[in-house]
């Protein structure tokens, strides 16, 4: 299971290089994606199933598709890739410096966080993601309610932003 925890945190930490270097909504998009999915692997690998697949459900049908659809506005006839010279040099960049911190900060603070709850099950009465759950449904309506609000203002930011000079979707008729 370490084995596949590490394999996890290091596709996070590829796929963040890959979003933070890319000028391109295209690509980062698909970073984005690879992120989010990698990210939730590894709550599912530290004991939360349910919150993780909550967290990729809302990222995939919430904030990409503003994404995508802001993405589809300012469309670019020849987008940049990660095989480009600039795009290759920021990825290395930021490769290298990940190493640096990871080279300063390299010691055992991580070795007991590292085992997965399944592994403890003996021990524990209830999984820790079940009794999240109901706190989340017991007092979360009024955050429901603002990550809403929240979500909502975050689409009319977005695409006011995009919309150029005369053209958008909020223009007056």
């Amino acid at each position: 299971m370490t084995y596949v925890m590490s394999l996890l945190l290091m596709g996070l930490i590829v796929g963040l290089v890959a979003v933070a270097s890319n000028p391109s909504p295209y690509f980062a998009a698909l970073g984005l994606v690879v992120v989010a999915a990698v990210g939730c692997g590894v709550l599912v690998g530290h004991g939360g199933p349910f919150l993780s697949l909550v967290l990729f459900l809302i990222y995939l049908g919430g904030m990409l598709v503003v994404f995508a659809y802001s993405a589809a506005l300012a469309a670019e006839p020849y987008p940049e890739t990660w095989g480009s010279r600039p795009v290759a040099s920021y990825m290395v960049a930021y490769l290298v410096v990940v190493g640096i911190a990871s080279a300063c900060l390299w010691g055992g603070w991580y070795e007991h966080s590292w085992v997965p709850v399944d592994e403890l099950e003996e021990v524990s009465v209830f999984r820790a993601d079940m009794g999240g759950v109901a706190l989340m449904y017991c007092g979360g309506g009024g955050m429901l309610l603002v990550s809403a609000w929240a979500l909502l203002l975050t689409l009319f930011v977005v695409l006011e932003l995009t919309r150029g000079l005369s053209r958008g979707t909020l223009r007056a008729v």
